[in-house]
C-alpha cells in the first residue's frame, strides 16, 4: 500500500515547522503542487486566518536572526525577496539605523584583531563590511574608531 501525498496545507505546515515564511514565500514553495487551481491560495487563507502565517513575525524573525550579523541593506533584500510588505520593511529597517555603526563595530571586531595599517587591508576591511550590508559610511566610521576606546559609540 503506497503513501498518500501530503496536502498543500500539510506541505505549508511542515515549512512553517521549520522556520517562519511569508505567504509569497509558500506560493513561491508550493505552486508545483497545486493541482486544482485555487487551492494553494484557499489553504494559504485557512493557515493565516489561524495566524500561522503572519508578516510580522516573518519580519521580527530575519531582523532577530540577521542583524547582529548582517547591515540594514542585507536585511532589507532578504525581506523584499521574501515577499514583505514595503512599509514593514521600511519599519524594520528604520529600526535597525540606530544600531548600525554598533553592530559594524561588532561584527567588525569579530572578524579583525587590529584596525587596517595600509590602503590595501583598509581596503580589505571596507569589502568586508560593506558585503555584510553595512553602508560605505558605517564601513569607514568602524575604521576609524579606536577599538580599544572604552566609548567608541559616545
Amino acid at each position: 500500500m503506497g503513501f498518500a501525498a501530503p496536502s498543500i496545507k500539510g506541505r505549508a505546515l511542515r515549512l512553517l515547522s521549520q522556520r517562519e515564511h511569508s505567504r509569497a514565500e509558500l506560493e513561491r514553495k508550493l505552486a508545483k503542487y497545486e493541482d486544482v487551481p485555487g487551492t494553494l491560495a484557499q489553504a494559504l487563507d485557512e493557515l493565516a486566518a489561524k495566524d500561522f502565517i503572519n508578516e510580522a513575525r516573518v519580519v521580527q524573525s530575519v531582523v532577530h536572526q540577521r542583524a547582529p550579523r548582517m547591515g540594514a541593506a542585507h536585511v532589507r533584500q532578504e525581506l523584499q525577496q521574501k515577499g514583505v510588505d514595503p512599509a514593514a520593511i521600511a519599519e524594520a529597517v528604520a529600526g535597525l539605523q540606530e544600531s548600525e555603526t554598533s553592530r559594524a563595530f561588532e561584527v567588525w571586531r569579530r572578524r579583525f584583531e587590529a584596525p587596517p595599517q595600509d590602503a590595501k587591508e583598509r581596503a580589505r576591511q571596507m569589502r568586508f563590511l560593506m558585503a555584510r550590508g553595512f553602508s560605505g559610511a558605517v564601513a569607514a566610521k568602524v575604521l576609524r574608531m579606536d577599538p580599544t576606546a572604552p566609548d567608541a559609540f559616545g
